[in-house]
């Protein structure tokens, strides 16, 4: 796989100008909130916000959310959304994992969307999630299944082809999360050159930091 890092900087102004990546980032925030129970009282974290597509449909329904991303040009495009409606419960974080920087701050709930098969290494970032959870916090993670590498045209920055749902919920529950659930969230049709398209399907997986148990008298 290519260890080149993308240029998101560069494709951030006309990110949200695709209608197949809205759609995505709506089904996914749906699939959401159905499965995390989401309130006007939680702090959330949306890691890999990109252009707060996702971050900004979650935004009226909890409390805070912060969205991280690698890329100043994503957050220069979410930043100014944020402005421009006037916004005071989103703000954002640049966060590159590949710089060394760690998660800082405190969640009821972690989501993500399409960012983890652009993630190195991915055991230590579900490791920063959990610590990062309050107790009874949830994730959710929304990526692609197992594309053989066939989803991106060009797969530089991609460090994983999907992901196998049994495998990286073993990671989760490695990493201290339990009650793994996975569902379905979204199918994607791509032109597969030949007048044919592929589908491409994007699951997700929520997991639980649970409390710490209250020694018995």
């Amino acid at each position: 796989m290519n260890t080149q890092r993308k240029d998101f900087d560069t494709a951030a102004a006309n990110w949200d100008e695709k209608p197949q990546r809205v759609r995505l980032a709506n089904e996914v925030a749906d699939a959401l909130i159905r499965e995390l129970a989401l309130t006007d009282a939680m702090n959330l974290l949306d890691f890999g916000c990109g252009t707060g597509l996702l971050t900004l449909r979650l935004q009226p329904l909890v409390r805070t959310i912060v969205g991280a991303d690698s890329s100043r040009g994503m957050l220069d495009v979410l930043n100014a959304k944020i402005a421009a409606a006037d916004l005071g419960n989103v703000c954002s974080m640049n966060l590159d994992l590949e710089q060394g920087d760690t998660l800082k701050g405190k969640y009821h709930r972690i989501v993500s969307s399409m960012t983890l098969h652009h993630v190195r290494e991915i055991e230590p970032l579900l490791a920063q999630f959990h610590n990062a959870l309050m107790p009874g916090g949830m994730v959710g993670l929304a990526d692609l299944d197992l594309d053989g590498g066939l989803f991106h045209e060009d797969n530089t920055g991609v460090f994983h082809f999907g992901f196998d749902r049994t495998a990286l919920q073993a990671m989760l529950e490695a990493a201290g999360f339990t009650g793994v659930r996975d569902l379905t969230a979204a199918e994607i049709a791509k032109p597969a050159g030949d007048g044919t398209s592929r589908r491409f399907s994007v699951f997700l997986l929520t997991a639980r930091k649970e409390p710490p148990e209250v020694p018995s008298r």
